[in-house]
């Protein structure tokens, strides 16, 4: 890693702080192994930016997860704990897709960086097979402590971490020794009659003697910067990388034996620790002067390399679920898999392939393969899906022969054509390309064909999916205000958000209503149950709210009559619902709650506080159910915060407590943009934009009627003075314009009331207003 890495309180960038303080859990820790993971909010997805202990060559199946993955960092995250895994037989039963491509001996910890405003990431720590399985008390507040540690560097940093494409590589510090030292070091074991040699952690020779030349059968001149299965053809075989990967991960012994040709058994003896490994080689036939490395792992017959990447690759195909995660996937993990830099997505669609995805091309050369018919001459693709055959091409003209076209079209230099098909159907066709030309090993061709079948499959489910979740969404859209209203007076937001991945539609549902002039409603509510359903009742609970409030019904008959619509649909789905009169002139708003979350309401300079609505029954339960009605002021610059309980009911959180922490972000926020406000209230609360229940946020701002200034320059913190006898400006004397609204009631707290004029009109004038 270029530069030096400063401590997190030196003069060293976030990256350089971050990176030591990580050195420094590492060593503090005892672990092996430390990766960082941050979140990279515009996808989004926690991305790899710095690591300990490991070759970056093992994290590319680990570099870029959804905060959904099924790992222990984003099960941490996500439920705000430390997730421990005490070894491989707790790994493959809680987390078997990461079991498959780490089947090392290992106990791993993972724990998320809370910060003061958001959840930042995660960090990984790993230790060798020999550690305790399980994490003690004092492990448990060391790792915590170290994690505030970094989430609070990320706080205080003056700008962003960066978020590289390759995790940064942060050196733990290591034993040196002298020059000298190194030396005398060299000859004692150049008169071993065995030989020794050394790895780093990335699988290269830095340092062969003599007899480990010899007995290896090559010069060290060319052993040295090499890795030895790929120097030497005899040890090119997935069993003899997976013993040194073993030793990395593991940090323990290994010791196996190989064929040198003709027949020359040899033993090698590998003893791993944080700067690298080093290997005994002897003859097999003698022995050595020590006994086999105790806990030695015997030689076995497993994959390796690319082999467990796709494993990995294959487990995350069957788990994509829109065609946009497939493209993703393809793009982050199977192209730097294959060293390609390109990738076209297509899916048959009319007897054409429409273009579903891509990368690394711009997008005029897109347009120009868009919808291109299934028996193109134009390229392979139309080729390849009728013959149901892949094609590769490892430079452009051997392309050229057969398409003379093809190769000006995007000015790549080598290409594989996958075919997707399923039980004889094309569904699509799949174009990995590279910037140079590649010649495609017998291996990588082999692969490339079985992944096509579960390319194939996932973007067949994938596709299905959007369509199904396209149709959901238009019929969301369909169900809910296209646009909400403006009311001279009144500023108004409001927020949808479908929980995670599904394709049922939600029951939650929010309106804004204008009365007349100087009258509004707003109504929230949610339909329980996530399915069409429920959706086709929220539209009827919605539709049966707007008639009963703009025909001049009171709030609490306007959720009784509703009641009664519900009795009658005989329907087995229960609605909880908040309905809010807002008396704009007269400055009060009157509640009537059917069993609803409460709402949270701050009068201008004062503190937010949650509002205590009597509740009646939730709609369908009682025919003969009441609702009483809460009437509160409403001052200039009062903001009331509706919303529905996935805001606030989180797995493993306190209702109340959510809450309660919600009216001190409200607080916070004064005069604060209402979407703005919106953001910050959601990302409270799932900092990680993961939530399992549909969300609804509806804020309301109460502003003068009369133009700014009126009423207030005194902030509505309270009644005003008393009003003058008469005059031409604002009846409470501000200085406004002219209004002719009620004052307001002498003492802010909660009441519970019934008024006697019609809702639907603004309420009698008072002998004062009457004077003007």
């Amino acid at each position: 890693m270029p530069g030096s890495i400063e401590h997190p309180g030196g003069a060293g960038s976030p990256d350089d702080a971050l990176g030591a303080a990580l050195a420094d859990t590492v060593r503090g820790t005892g672990a092996s192994i430390g990766g960082l993971y941050l979140i990279e909010e515009a996808e989004p997805v926690l991305r790899l930016v710095a690591l300990c202990g490991l070759p970056v060559a093992f994290t590319a199946p680990w570099r870029r997860l959804p905060l959904t993955a099924p790992v222990p960092v984003a099960d941490a995250i996500h439920d705000d704990t430390l997730v421990s895994v005490a070894g491989q037989d707790d790994m493959a039963r809680r987390y078997p897709r990461a079991a498959a491509v780490l089947p090392y001996p290992f106990a791993l910890v993972a724990v998320p960086l809370t910060g003061v405003r958001r959840s930042w990431g995660g960090l990984v720590l790993m230790w060798p097979a020999g550690r305790p399985r399980r994490v003690t008390p004092r492990e448990r507040g060391h790792i915590t402590s170290s994690a505030r540690r970094m989430a609070r560097l990320l706080d205080d940093a003056p700008r962003p971490p960066s978020l590289p494409e390759l995790p940064r590589v942060v050196p733990v510090d290591a034993t040196r020794h002298p020059a000298q030292t190194g030396l005398a070091a060299a000859d004692y074991l150049e008169r071993l009659p065995e030989g020794a040699l050394a790895l780093d952690l990335e699988g290269r020779v830095t340092f062969i003697t003599d007899t480990a030349a010899r007995l290896l059968g090559r010069g060290a001149d060319r052993l040295l910067g090499t890795r030895p299965w790929q120097s030497l053809s005899w040890l090119d075989a997935p069993v003899y990388e997976d013993h040194y990967r073993t030793a990395v991960v593991s940090r323990a012994p290994v010791s196996f034996t190989a064929l040198r040709p003709p027949d020359e058994p040899l033993t090698f003896q590998l003893y791993p620790d944080t700067s690298g490994i080093s290997v005994r080689v002897l003859p097999s036939t003698e022995q050595a002067g020590d006994p086999p490395p105790a806990g030695a792992r015997p030689p076995t017959v497993a994959p390796t390399g690319r082999l467990y990447q796709l494993v990995h690759l294959a487990a995350a195909l069957t788990e994509s679920v829109t065609v946009r995660d497939l493209v993703e996937l393809i793009t982050h993990q199977i192209l730097p898999a294959f060293g390609a830099q390109g990738l076209v997505l297509s899916g048959v669609d009319a007897g054409r392939l429409k273009i579903t995805g891509y990368h690394g091309y711009p997008a005029e050369v897109m347009e120009r393969l868009d919808v291109l018919s299934l028996d193109t001459d134009l390229t392979p693709a139309g080729q390849v899906l009728a013959s149901g055959t892949p094609a590769f091409f490892a430079d452009p003209a051997e392309l050229a022969a057969s398409y003379p076209r093809a190769p000006q079209i995007s000015g790549k230099q080598a290409w594989a054509f996958l075919p997707l098909i399923i039980s004889g159907r094309p569904v699509g066709c799949c174009i990995l390309s590279y910037a140079r030309p590649h010649t495609f090993t017998a291996d990588e061709r082999a692969v490339l064909t079985s992944l096509s079948g579960l390319i194939a499959q996932a973007l067949d489910r994938a596709r299905l999916y959007d369509t199904k979740h396209r149709l959901v969404h238009e019929l969301q859209r369909a169900l809910l205000p296209r646009a909400l209203p403006r009311l001279p007076g009144l500023d108004v937001a409001a927020r949808y958000l479908p929980a995670g991945h599904g394709t049922e539609v939600g029951g939650d549902f929010f309106d804004v209503l204008r009365v007349n002039d100087t009258t509004a409603a707003a109504v929230i509510g949610d339909v329980e149950g996530h399915s069409v359903a429920a959706a086709a009742l929220m539209g009827q609970v919605r539709t049966a709210v707007h008639a009963h409030a703009t025909a001049g019904a009171a709030p609490g008959q306007v959720l009784a009559r509703t009641n009664r619509l519900l009795a009658d649909l005989d329907s087995d789905l229960l609605v909880s619902c908040l309905y809010v009169h807002l008396d704009l002139a007269g400055r009060q708003a009157s509640f009537a709650s059917a069993g609803h979350v409460p709402p949270l309401l701050r009068h201008a300079r004062q503190p937010a506080r949650v509002l205590d609505v009597d509740p009646g029954p939730l709609l369908g339960i009682d025919t003969g159910g009441h609702y009483p009605v809460t009437t509160v002021p409403l001052f200039p610059g009062t903001t009331l915060a509706l919303y529905t309980d996935g805001l606030v009911e989180l797995p493993g959180t306190d209702a109340t407590r959510t809450t309660t922490d919600l009216a001190g972000h409200l607080d916070a926020a004064d005069g604060q943009d209402l979407e703005r406000l919106i953001d910050r209230l959601v990302r409270h609360t799932t900092p990680t934009g993961q939530h399992n229940d549909d969300i609804a946020v509806l804020l309301l701002r109460a502003m003068s009627l009369g133009g700014r200034g009126c009423c207030e320059r005194r902030g509505g913190a309270g009644p005003p003075a008393p009003p003058p006898a008469r005059g031409g400006g604002c009846v409470w004397g501000c200085g406004g314009d002219r209004v002719s609204h009620k004052p307001p009631p002498p003492h802010p707290p909660t009441t519970h009331t019934h008024p006697h004029w019609g809702w639907g009109r603004p309420p009698p004038r008072s002998p004062a207003s009457s004077q003007t």
